[in-house]
């Protein structure tokens, strides 16, 4: 049918009464009187009059009477539609309602000619009485990497930095050396596709071909033709060959001799870093910076269950009810029966905890400037070199992505903005402590009592939320 659209005048007449009021539900009774409703009608019949292209009528000329005969249905819908959504809006702000989630509309009379008289039920936010933060008391981990670890990941740079140089023809092969060679397979003496390999090189001793293939590399010399024998992997892309034994014809064109590389000052300059002390800073952070986020959310979470704990709010069951359907969405009808107590208890924690961070903003004024999004965008495009462009666009064309962004942190903001008036306690841990702190949270051991494993799963599905909007590939070095 024909879209038309409401102009957005507010009724002239509207009649509100209070039904009920029970906790944070509210039950309003409306009435908009009918001649409303008909001068609404004749002004739109008027417009459509300019519009209106009918065969066997001039522009501009056809009767509001034939248009009123093959639109008025799609006329009424659309006026009821713009009415309602007008006199909703201006009960909620006459009565300075601060709602939480969509109103629920029922029509009781309407149709032309008729009054308008619906009910409306609207659910508002409660006051949330924000109680002292210095009673709380929570752990903030600080990582202490340890010189060996530094060392390690050092050698483990240099080792994928290895440099080779090659051996005279009388030489043979050990365990270390880059060996490059061509070879032509068979099985039970047949040849297959993708059967021939050109200059491919394996470093012996790596045992990254086929297992056991570069065994049978240690002691060949340039030129040599040697026979390795071998079973093609069990993922061999072509099935009927997994498993089976093959005949390699490899032709050896060059052996090469592992250089030691040198750790020192021209070797971090290789790697992007001014010096070696330079690269060992790098290393540091990029190894704090992996069990950060981690650790972080502990903290987090334990700010989250102090502040749940401390407080008492009346909740909007609609907020639990949407929150429960964001937990899931993703899960089959047996396991939402299952878990259909643990979930909603989930659904119900993080409302409260989201309604007692954001009434801790609101009451601090905290605010998300455009620029701190634009900055987190840009660092997170940074982290991915070569797809900034495509970073940028997804933020442009999904203001849902924008808006969790915007909310992660605001979020982060208020969290910091807490462990300033809570009594936080630094604790120094090492990187296997920060490790064990990790899997106690994040994998609950099966002998715990049912309510702490509930709240250990409770923590990693919060984990699992804050790291989808918190997580961040870090600079490798």
């Amino acid at each position: 049918g024909l879209r038309v659209r409401v102009s957005s005048c507010p009724p002239k007449f509207m009649k509100v009464t209070i039904n009920s009021k029970k906790g944070l539900k509210t039950s309003f009774s409306v009435l908009v009187d009918k001649k409303t409703i008909n001068k609404k009608l004749d002004e739109k019949l008027l417009e459509l009059q300019q519009k209106v292209h009918l065969k066997g009528f001039r522009p501009g000329k056809v009767p509001t009477s034939v248009i009123k005969n093959q639109f008025g249905k799609a006329i009424y819908g659309e006026i009821l539609e713009g009415i309602l959504k007008e006199t909703s809006a201006k009960v909620i702000d006459e009565k300075k309602i601060k709602i939480a989630g969509q109103p629920k509309i029922e029509l009781k009379t309407f149709g032309e000619g008729k009054d308008l008289d619906f009910t409306m039920e609207v659910e508002s936010l409660p006051i949330v009485k924000l109680k002292p933060l210095d009673k709380i008391k929570a752990t903030n981990y600080e990582i202490k990497i340890d010189n060996k670890l530094i060392e390690t990941r050092l050698k483990q740079i240099a080792e994928s930095q290895q440099s080779f140089l090659e051996k005279k023809d009388e030489e043979i092969s050990i365990n270390g050396d880059l060996v490059t060679f061509d070879y032509t397979a068979k099985v039970n003496g047949k040849a297959f596709e993708g059967n021939e390999g050109k200059n491919v090189q394996l470093v012996l001793g790596r045992d990254l071909f086929i297992k056991g293939f570069d065994k049978q590399l240690l002691g060949v010399k340039k030129k040599q033709k040697i026979l390795v024998n071998a079973l093609l992997p069990e993922n061999y892309p072509k099935k009927e060959l997994a498993n089976k034994k093959a005949d390699f014809e490899c032709k050896i064109i060059n052996i090469k001799k592992p250089v030691e590389t040198k750790i020192d000052d021209a070797f971090a300059k290789k790697t992007g870093a001014k010096d070696i002390n330079d690269l060992k800073n790098l290393i540091n952070k990029q190894i704090t910076s992996e069990y950060k986020n981690g650790l972080d959310t502990i903290t987090k979470k334990n700010i989250l269950d102090n502040l749940e704990e401390i407080h008492d709010i009346n909740l909007p069951s609609n907020l639990v009810e949407q929150e429960n359907k964001i937990i899931t969405r993703n899960l089959k009808k047996e396991e939402i029966e299952k878990f259909k107590d643990k979930n909603l208890k989930l659904a119900r924690s993080r409302i409260k905890t989201g309604l007692i961070l954001n009434a801790i903003g609101e009451k601090s004024d905290l605010k998300i400037k455009d620029e701190e999004i634009r900055s987190e965008i840009e660092k997170y495009a940074r982290s991915m070199p070569g797809q900034e462009k495509m970073v940028a666009d997804y933020y442009q064309k999904n203001p849902s992505a924008l808006a969790s962004l915007r909310g992660a942190l605001y979020e982060d903001k208020i969290i910091e903005l807490i462990k300033t008036k809570i009594n936080l306690v630094n604790k120094s841990v090492s990187t296997k402590e920060a490790e064990d702190l990790i899997k106690k949270f994040t994998q609950p051991t099966k002998n715990l009592d049912s309510k702490s494993t509930k709240n250990t799963k409770k923590k990693q599905t919060i984990k699992n939320k804050t790291e989808k909007i918190s997580k961040k590939p870090s600079k490798t070095v």
